[in-house]
């Protein structure tokens, strides 16, 4: 196979990749529901970590804001770690 063939068949297995991209791409409807479903993986964990640590930082005795704190971050994590998923399930 010479160098021009060569050069030839990856041009065409670009286009061909180009064309399938083209035609896979999902709708605006389609970008807008999986940008709010990634915000929702996030924040509710993020949320849901908060509110249990200061419910758990009113049971106890004194100022204290360790288990908001400790919750907020560990929601944090679930969060990054679900939207890594779904990411990841989606491509």
């Amino acid at each position: 196979m010479t160098e021009s063939e060569r050069l030839r068949h990856r041009v065409e297995l670009q286009a061909k990749r180009m064309r399938k991209a083209e035609r896979d791409r999902g709708s605006l409807l389609q970008q807008t529901v999986f940008l709010g479903t990634l915000g929702l993986l996030f924040v509710l964990p993020v949320l849901g970590g908060a509110y249990l640590g200061d419910w758990l930082d009113q049971r106890s005795e004194g100022y204290s804001v360790l288990w908001t704190l400790s919750m907020l971050g560990l929601g944090l994590v679930v969060g990054v770690i679900n939207v890594y998923l779904f990411v990841r399930r989606q491509i």
